[in-house]
Formats: structure tokens, C-alpha cells, sequence
């Protein structure tokens, strides 16, 4: 059996894989709002709103919510992205009209009372706080920031403590109604699922919405931009960031494989140069994110302020080094990994409905899982040293520091390194 797609009438989608054998299934709706998509004035109201969701509704409350999903042995969950909030549940097959009914009521019907959106104003600050105190997190935040500044795309998903503190029912419900239509969502499953079912599910919960103008996120603009904030810690926090492909790219698996090649794991060049040979860090790695139309690659690793120096210069030799002298080991290696990753994961049907409704949102369908593989095994040596090159060559990079780094080397003296 295969992925099914079917579209009602109003613009909702429903998209569906069996996964045959399975007792169980994943099921949610993902919707294309996230924080990219918020007003400057909004910022953080996405995550907010993701957190309303389990409030009460019209007829339940907060607790019928938690006890009904509970009562069948299942769970229910959210959460936020720059570009998706999704909310989801993993039941039994028997319960799957249960999922779906719990899904669409506090998506349709939330009721926004002003004592649960007090209570979860001082959670959500509390988060930020939480944020604000673990360096290793609230470092990629500042990145994001420093790439794109004063942009939808590179506000924090959790907002600022300010605007969380000035949010009311008004302007969640404004949000919704913006954000939340039939065109912007879609209803994923994957395990032990009905597609018939499922769109017999739909037509009855979300049939009789109105469609609304989709947002159009502001294109995303790449700035070389640093953040240093100096605090007396035990680590320096080194994060760097390049421009990379977005996910229509035609590079976007190039750019994956180089990630893992240079940071994805105890073998990559990374690691071994820097941890293993040279001992300056505990943790460093690579990872390539991407966005519609953009994305970073990025390296992090936590040091101590003494050695920032000779790190950050290090990696700048590899990243220059892999551009002349990757190899075909190592190509082969990071593409097993990305294959592995993504094969292991497609076992878990959370995963896998996860990944119907972002390629459905993306692509506007569901390649197969031999397509993308395909595309993996297509990127070859030559591929990723003509990929570094070109990242080397335009050397649009942005930095953020942390911690003991008053004497890192900035941006300007790791590109002046970078175009040597």
C-alpha cells in the first residue's frame, strides 16, 4: 500500500500512509504558521497559541482533554517551528476517531479563558527564562538572529518576554483567523490508518471551513551579522553559520551530505581533527537546516575561552581543506548515515506522518522514500568539494558567542581566514 492524498473542496488536505502490521497509529494536523509568519507585534504569539491548545475548549475542559486521550493509553502533543505548529496524538487503531475529534476540537473550538492564558503567560516565561540560562540553546537562537536580522525568520520561536506579556484573547484568535484555514492545514497519519476513514474524519470536522488568503512569508535575506555576549561561564560557545540551500533547492541533499561529512558524527572531519587529535572541545558538530527558501549550515562546539582561538581557526582549515581533499570515503560514509537517519526514522509512525505532511506542504506531494534515497546516493565527491568551494567562495557566514569570548576571534578575522 501506498500514500494517498485527497483535497475536500475548501483547500484541506489529507494525506495518509498504512504501515501494515501496526497496532497503532500517529495522527495530527500540521499547519503552515509558524513564527515566519508572525507581525514584528507577534512574535511569539504562534508558540502561545500552540500552548492554548490544551486549555479547554467549548466542551472540555483541560482535563477531559488529558483525560480522554489517557483514558485509551494514548498521548497528545504540540509544538512550534519557524514555519509549522502541529498538533498531534498517538493512538491505538480503534481510537483513530478519538485522535481526530480531540485534534479538531481545540484546533475549532478553544476557548481562550483569561485565567488559563495568565497561567500559561508565567509557563511560557518561565521558557524563556529556562532558554535564557542554557547557553548550548539560546546560542542558536542568537545565530538565527545574526543571519537574519530584524526578519520574521530570525526572531525567536518563544518571542520576547515583553510582547508574551502583552498578548490577550484578541490576538490569538486574530491569529488563528489569519493563519489557521483550510489551505493551511493538513491532516497526516501514518500506522495502522483508513485513508477513507480518515477523509470521512475530515469532511465531518473541517469540511464546513472557509477558506482564507494564504500568508506569504517574507522572503528570507542572509546578512553576515555576529552576536557576542560575554559572561563568565565555564565554556565558550562557538556557533558559526553559512548560507546554505532551502528545501527546493536543487543542492538541498548536497548541502545535508557535506554537513555530515564535516560534523554528523565520531568519524567526521570535525570531530576527529578538533576533539580527537587537538582535544579542544567535548562536543562539535555540523548540521545543515533548511527553510523554503533558504538555509544554514551550521557548526557549534563548546571550548574553553583559552582555546576559541585556535578552534575557530581550525575550522576554518577544514572547512577550506574539504573543498581540494574530500574523499570518497567519507562521502560514502556521510551518505549511509543520512540514509540510515532517515530509513530508522520512517519506522516510528509519528515520523513517518510527520514527513507526509512536510513534503505534502513542500512539494505539494509525497515523493517516495526510494526517490529520496536515490537523490541521497546521487551526490558524489566531486558534488561536495564543488559545494565547498562555493560556500568557501562566497563566504557568507554569520557567528555567535558565548560565554568567556571577549578575546574570539570575530567574523571579520575567521572570513579574512576563510578567503586566504
Amino acid at each position: 500500500m501506498s500514500v494517498q492524498v485527497t483535497t475536500l473542496p475548501n483547500g484541506f488536505r489529507i494525506v495518509s500512509e498504512p504501515m501494515p502490521g501496526l497496532e497503532s497509529a500517529a495522527v495530527g494536523i500540521w499547519v503552515d504558521a509558524g513564527a515566519r509568519h508572525e507581525a514584528p507585534e507577534q512574535n511569539g504569539i504562534a508558540h502561545f497559541l500552540e500552548h492554548m491548545a490544551f486549555k479547554g475548549t467549548a466542551t472540555r475542559t483541560a482535563l477531559q482533554i488529558a483525560e480522554e486521550i489517557e483514558d485509551v493509553g494514548g498521548y497528545i502533543n504540540a509544538y512550534t517551528s519557524r514555519e509549522t505548529t502541529a498538533y498531534y496524538a498517538r493512538v491505538l487503531n480503534s481510537d483513530l476517531r478519538l485522535a481526530v475529534d480531540l485534534i479538531a476540537d481545540i484546533l475549532r473550538h478553544p476557548r481562550f479563558e483569561a485565567r488559563e492564558i495568565e497561567v500559561e503567560r508565567g509557563v511560557i516565561l518561565q521558557e524563556i527564562g529556562q532558554a535564557l540560562d542554557t547557553p548550548d540553546d539560546v546560542i542558536f537562537d542568537w545565530l538565527q538572529e545574526a543571519a537574519y536580522p530584524a526578519q520574521p525568520i530570525g526572531r525567536s520561536i518563544l518571542g520576547a518576554s515583553d510582547r508574551v506579556r502583552a498578548f490577550s484573547e484578541r490576538d490569538l484568535r486574530r491569529f488563528t483567523a489569519e493563519h489557521y484555514g483550510p489551505g493551511q492545514m493538513i491532516l497526516a497519519a501514518a500506522g495502522g490508518v483508513d485513508h477513507d476513514l480518515l477523509v470521512r474524519l475530515a469532511e465531518d470536522h473541517f469540511g464546513d471551513l472557509r477558506p482564507c488568503p494564504a500568508a506569504v512569508a517574507d522572503l528570507a535575506r542572509f546578512h553576515c551579522g555576529e552576536r557576542r555576549e560575554v559572561r563568565d561561564l565555564e565554556q565558550a560557545h562557538f556557533a558559526l553559520a553559512f548560507e546554505a540551500p532551502g528545501y527546493r533547492d536543487a543542492d538541498f541533499f548536497t548541502a545535508q551530505v557535506y554537513a555530515g561529512a564535516m560534523g554528523g558524527g565520531m568519524s567526521s572531519r570535525l570531530f576527529q581533527r578538533l576533539r580527537e587529535e587537538h582535544g579542544l572541545c567535548y562536543t562539535i558538530f555540523a548540521q545543515a537546516g533548511a527553510y523554503a527558501d533558504t538555509g544554514l549550515m551550521t557548526i557549534y562546539a563548546g571550548t574553553g575561552g583559552e582555546a576559541m582561538a585556535q578552534l575557530s581557526a581550525l575550522t576554518i582549515d577544514e572547512l577550506k581543506r574539504s573543498a581540494d581533499d574530500m574523499t570518497e570515503a567519507e562521502t560514502a560514509r556521510a551518505r549511509a548515515q543520512m540514509k540510515a537517519g532517515l530509513l530508522m526514522g520512517l519506522e516510528s509512525p509519528s515520523a513517518r506522518a510527520e514527513r507526509l505532511a512536510r513534503l505534502l506542504s513542500i512539494w505539494g506531494r509525497v515523493p517516495h522514500v526510494s526517490e529520496t534515497v536515490a537523490r541521497i546516493d546521487a551526490v558524489d565527491m566531486p558534488a561536495l568539494r564543488a559545494h565547498a568551494a562555493r560556500m568557501i567562495e562566497a563566504g557568507r557566514s554569520a557567528l555567535a558567542l558565548y560565554g568567556p569570548v571577549g578575546a574570539a576571534p570575530g567574523l571579520a578575522a575567521l572570513s579574512q581566514r576563510l578567503a586566504a
